[in-house]
């Protein structure tokens, strides 16, 4: 262990020199050994590294910028405590989701963040940063690699309740829909619908999923031939509409879900756990009782 604490210690002070090939050298180094030796992780943050990696993310060097950010998030996945507590960290991250060759990985340091409960209104309150992930999953040219990681970042991110208006007012909702619509990659399908129905749990979920007849398409997916993941978000999404939304989303959505009935039947039936609780709960709610005997 002291050969490695000492291994992190020699890497760090070079990433003050004022060679560039010297700091890039020893953030490429760092990377590899984050990445591979989990103990290094810890070791790598008490030498110092966070803020000078986090300075590195503003480098003009594509090699440096997307070096130091996959280090980042190996070092968050052990330490995420220091990373939070180094000042301008965040501010650092939300620049380098606008460059494509650190975008992903800065994405999933902030969805790894973001696991930690506490975090969560204090990262959402960076509108910087929800800005630039709604941005990467709206731009036709982001890599699916990038959009998936920025997908999930919105998910954990709109588990704090108090974070959903503020990705609504964001114009999150129509480029969510977009991907749902348009993309035909089953996995962000199945990540941009879990968002969708996160969002779904606020009230001003009501109007912005109006505008796209956002109801319309996640009634459309329980009856689909999608995957069954799909399908559960879709019937959540449906839900959280009906609890949370004003009374007359929550009459609209009810009227939908009487066309798909079968479709919701059969979640509550053959779906996850969660799945078959959330289905009946929506069977429920719209008072079929007869079809939730069916399924009991």
């Amino acid at each position: 262990m002291e050969a490695k604490r000492r291994t992190a210690k020699t890497l760090v002070a070079k990433l003050s020199s004022s060679s560039e090939q010297t700091r890039t050298a020893s953030v490429c180094e760092l990377r590899l050994i984050s990445k591979n030796d989990p103990e290094s992780r810890s070791l790598i943050a008490e030498a110092g590294a966070i803020p000078y990696l986090s300075e590195i993310l503003y480098s003009p060097s594509a090699v440096a910028q997307e070096n130091a950010t996959a280090t980042l998030l190996n070092i968050s996945i052990s330490s995420r405590e220091p990373l939070m507590s180094t000042r301008g960290l965040l501010d650092a991250l939300c620049h380098a989701l606008r460059h494509p060759a650190s975008a992903s990985a800065a994405a999933a340091t902030i969805f790894s963040l973001l696991t930690v409960e506490t975090y969560r209104p204090i990262i959402g309150a960076k509108r910087d940063i929800q800005y630039a992930l709604i941005d990467m999953i709206r731009n036709p040219n982001s890599h699916p690699r990038s959009i998936k990681d920025a997908l999930k970042a919105l998910f954990a991110m709109s588990l704090y309740p108090l974070n959903r208006a503020s990705v609504i007012e964001l114009e999150a909702v129509p480029a969510l829909f977009s991907l749902v619509v348009n993309d035909g990659r089953a996995g962000i399908v199945e990540d941009a619908t879990a968002v969708i129905a996160q969002l779904a749990g606020c009230e001003e979920a009501g109007d912005a999923f109006g505008e796209v007849a956002g109801v319309r398409v996640l009634v459309d997916l329980v009856n689909s031939s999608t995957s069954g993941r799909v399908k559960e978000n879709a019937i959540s999404g449906l839900l959280n509409l009906v609890r949370c939304g004003r009374k007359e989303v929550g009459d609209y959505v009810k009227e939908m879900v009487l066309m798909v009935c079968d479709g919701v039947s059969d979640v509550a039936e053959n779906g996850s756990s969660k799945g078959k609780d959330k289905a009946v709960e929506l069977l429920k709610l719209i008072d079929l009782g007869s079809v939730i005997k069916q399924c009991s």
